[in-house]
């Protein structure tokens, strides 16, 4: 196998209940997930990895694989992705598979399609690095931010305070959407980013988050 697809969406979500399969504007929100990578014309499997039977039927409806569940161990709240990522590895490497490109993919991702997965693996395969990871510049320099220090402002870094935000580094930020990695360097920093537009991200964690999200994808698609 050459290009192999994991979308992360284990049950428990105590900020937002079922937030990974929640109707998100008429589809649940994996949806938008499963949806990106089919259309990407990339993955030779995308596979879903979940603890949870419902979410399980749902991703099997939508176009996608659960060939195993996901184990309790590495679906509580400290588990990390790259546990979950060596679990999977782990359990294809068992079945006699052993995909050489991996594809992290996030659930809560409404932004994402199939022409930024595609754009971003001809980077990382262009690029010959060990993984790729989108990310996003931060809007304000944050050479330039603040630390309250006994109820009072203080520069981070008070060198920085003179300088125009023109002449900073541009810094960015992971977009938390998704992740390529060649299977055998998950933990390789011979990484490149993807740089994505600030309106294509959104961290969905509260539901603010949520409200957030839903407006900015009325306004891109015009509801």
């Amino acid at each position: 196998m050459k290009n192999l697809a994991i979308i992360t969406a284990r049950g428990g979500s105590k900020r937002i209940p079922r937030k990974n399969i929640k109707d998100f504007m008429g589809k649940p929100m994996i949806a938008y997930a499963i949806d990106a990578c089919i259309d990407s014309k990339i993955f030779d499997e995308i596979m879903v990895s979940t603890d949870d039977n419902e979410i399980a039927t749902i991703a099997n409806n939508l176009g996608a694989s659960v060939p195993f569940m996901r184990s309790a161990q590495n679906s509580d709240d400290y588990a990390t992705t790259n546990d979950v990522l060596q679990e999977v590895l782990k359990c294809y490497k068992e079945r006699g598979i052993q995909p050489e490109n991996i594809c992290c993919v996030y659930p809560c991702v409404p932004f994402l399609n199939g022409q930024i997965l595609r754009d971003a693996y001809d980077r990382f395969i262009s690029s010959k690095a060990d993984g790729l990871t989108p990310v996003v510049k931060f809007s304000f320099p944050i050479q330039r931010a603040f630390r309250i220090v006994d109820g009072f402002l203080r520069y981070n870094e008070p060198k920085n305070a003179p300088k125009r935000s023109q002449d900073l580094e541009p810094m960015y930020h992971d977009a938390g959407m998704f992740y390529f990695h060649k299977a055998s360097c998950l933990n390789s920093d011979n990484v490149v980013p993807y740089i994505i537009d600030e309106s294509l991200a959104q961290d969905i964690d509260t539901m603010e988050d949520w409200n957030m999200a839903m407006m900015k994808f009325k306004v891109k698609n015009e509801l």
